[in-house]
């Protein structure tokens, strides 16, 4: 049966953050709350973890797991040829609303799903996500919702979905976006804006001139 805490109270936040971080290492999924919207995540580097966030969102290879890190330090080691402009994103907008698409390392040895070479990769301004990310390093993080329903805000509406395909439900109350974070592809020099979210083309631009629209 799964658990879930109540992250408002000091002593639900460390408990839950504890098994949180012990289901991760299990191979196991946990919710967690991000600026964004409420994520189920698992451990980046386990495909069979990753294959289980997946399934519980009825989800295919073909929409490859996004990876949240604790900090741009967690960069270091899994994203490669990251430009100038991609540098200046994450200085502006991170922690935040802001997803890249990055080449990762050839060397990792991850599965995320059908990435051709890519990595999704958010660092969340949410402090229980961040505390969750210290302790676990990268994880896979889809939003908490099967696949074609909303993208749910709070904890009741991920459990509603998801069940006890989840172990661990860390609940922070409602979200304070209702939007996902928007996503830039820096795979190439010019930064192209795949999905307009959490931050407008307009703010992008503030910082990249030159980002290009999909």
């Amino acid at each position: 049966m799964a658990l879930r805490f109540d992250c408002s109270a000091r002593s639900g936040r460390a408990e839950g953050l504890r098994e949180a971080a012990a289901a991760v290492r299990r191979g196991e999924l946990v919710v967690l709350p991000t600026d964004t919207v409420y994520g189920v995540g698992a451990d980046a580097f386990s495909p069979d973890a990753v294959g289980r966030v997946l399934r519980a969102k009825g989800r295919g290879r073909q929409m490859p797991s996004p990876v949240l890190v604790g900090s741009p330090a967690a960069l270091d080691g899994l994203v490669t040829d990251l430009s100038v402009q991609a540098r200046e994103l994450i200085a502006a907008f991170w922690p935040g609303g802001l997803t890249l698409v990055a080449r990762h390392e050839p060397s990792i040895k991850w599965d995320l799903g059908e990435t051709n070479g890519t990595v999704a990769i958010r660092m969340p301004a949410h402090p229980v996500a961040i505390d969750l990310l210290d302790r676990t390093g990268p994880l896979a993080v889809s939003s908490a919702n099967l696949t074609g329903r909303p993208s749910p805000q709070d904890c009741d509406a991920a459990r509603a979905m998801l069940g006890d395909t989840v172990a661990v439900y860390l609940d922070a109350g409602p979200t304070p976006a209702d939007v996902p974070s928007s996503i830039v592809d820096v795979t190439a020099n010019t930064p192209v804006l795949l999905r307009e979210g959490a931050l407008s083309a307009a703010r992008l631009r503030e910082v990249t001139p030159d980002l290009r629209e999909r």
